[in-house]
């Protein structure tokens, strides 16, 4: 009952005092790693001389050692001598502490109690009435608080308090800039491969996470792909939150990209309102169609008997794409024949990948086709040498050919003596076999080793 009253109450003072936001104008620069640059214009009217200025609604996460100040009207007449960050925010519990010693009237089902507060606590409060007598109120009984006004030293949202030092009297376009935490993107994509996996349709979409305190209306857009260092702070743990999601209709106006310094930034091409605890979902780009390959791996040394699936393509224009891809999350489809729905097939995650890079993806292991590696032999040729036999048997169960690359992997310095398929080498630790597996069929790969280190 108590709880409730008093929310209800302090809702009462945050309206009567939130005044109307001044912003002209705001950008948000949004990175990848829980950061963002926050650009907030606004007109205001100073007098001359040093004065004392509020500036409200910045976000709660806000890093005040980061705080830039500049008058774009008159950058040489104003300076700041002080900036003090408050955040010390009204509360239920903030606002009976800051009573305590003070008068307060209590209404109950029965009475008024009026008196001075001595103690609060989830059960009773405890009054000091003026005649002298001490008055114990349960909180069950109480319909209702009344306190006389706002005590000093609570504000309704966190400000900036700056001390300047203005020679211009008269209205000033100020901007403030500042980093923030709790606020953060990640790139997702959807991913259509159609009836023979040659083709691939691909979507990308934005996900902006937001719980920095503040809501940022009609904003200039950029999000920044790539990483970007940072000190890494004190870990913080986040309050508990409601989560809404936004989404934003595939438009003409969507995202334009281009390097930035060692990073890509995507600047979408109009204002987007982006609320506290809110997810914002926006288009990163139209549908694609590329061509796409489907690929089985075997790698027995990691994954015994696990033939894994992969899709694979190039992210260049020539082959439909050709846009920088953000890091995220994949998912792919695929369309059922018979009735033309479509299913989920697998999903993984892509680094950030630039135009002309490959992109592969792994959705999951083949339940048709089965790896089985063993060692059949291994000799020890002096101290520091081995030669090993090794046996690969792929069987496919499947109702068409498939083509398999098997995976091997040595270290140290190697040298195949002897084998049945004509392996390729991808680098000093790695080789490989590509073979043709025919349906309901088995291939048997042979090779020997030998190992110096």
């Amino acid at each position: 009952m108590f709880k409730t009253f008093l929310i209800l109450l302090i809702g009462g003072i945050l309206m009567n005092n939130t005044l109307p936001s001044q912003t002209n104008e705001i950008a948000l620069t949004v990175y990848n790693d829980n950061l963002a640059l926050v650009k907030d214009i606004r007109a205001v009217s100073l007098q001359t001389g040093i004065q004392l200025y509020k500036f409200l609604d910045v976000a709660a996460q806000i890093d005040p050692t980061s705080v830039h100040f500049k008058s774009l009207t008159a950058p040489d007449k104003i300076s700041i001598l002080e900036q003090n960050y408050e955040f010390d925010l009204i509360s239920a519990t903030k606002l009976m502490q800051k009573y305590v010693d003070q008068e307060i009237k209590v209404i109950t089902k029965e009475s008024t109690y009026q008196g001075k507060l001595l103690s609060a606590s989830q059960s009773e409060i405890m009054l000091q009435e003026p005649a002298g007598a001490i008055r114990v109120v349960n909180q069950t009984a109480i319909l209702n608080l009344e306190f006389p006004k706002l005590p000093d030293g609570l504000i309704t949202r966190p400000t900036l308090v700056w001390s300047l030092q203005n020679q211009k009297a008269g209205d000033h376009k100020i901007e403030l800039s500042y980093l923030t935490r709790g606020i953060s993107w990640h790139a997702e994509y959807v991913a259509v491969s159609e009836a023979n996996d040659t083709q691939l349709e691909l979507s990308g979409w934005v996900s902006i996470d937001n719980q920095s305190g503040a809501s940022y209306q009609h904003a200039k857009l950029k999000l920044v792909a790539g990483e970007v260092h940072q000190v890494e702070p004190e870990p913080q743990y986040a309050p508990m939150r409601t989560m809404k999601v936004a989404e934003d209709a595939a438009g003409a106006a969507g995202f334009e990209e281009k390097e930035f310094f060692e990073y890509h930034l995507y600047t979408l091409q109009r204002p987007a309102t982006v609320k506290d605890n809110q997810i914002k979902q926006i288009s990163l780009f139209p549908t694609a169609t590329t061509k796409v390959n489907k690929l089985f791996i075997f790698d027995g040394q990691f994954y015994p008997k696990k033939v894994r699936v992969h899709l694979e393509f190039k992210n260049s224009k020539q082959d439909g794409l050709g846009m920088p891809l953000p890091k995220g999350k994949i998912r792919v489809y695929k369309e059922d024949p018979d009735d033309k729905s479509l299913e989920f097939v697998g999903e993984d995650e892509i680094q950030h990948t630039a135009k002309d890079e490959l992109v592969r993806i792994f959705l999951g292991n083949a339940f048709d086709v089965v790896g089985e590696r063993l060692q059949k032999e291994e000799k020890q040729l002096g101290k520091r040498a081995t030669e090993e036999a090794y046996e690969i048997k792929l069987r496919n169960h499947k109702s068409t050919d498939v083509a398999v690359t098997v995976v091997e992997h040595a270290w140290g310095e190697w040298e195949i003596k002897s084998e049945n398929y004509t392996h390729i080498k991808r680098d000093a630790n790695k080789f490989e076999y590509k073979v043709q597996v025919p349906k309901d069929g088995e291939i048997v790969v042979n090779y020997i080793i030998q190992k110096r280190w």
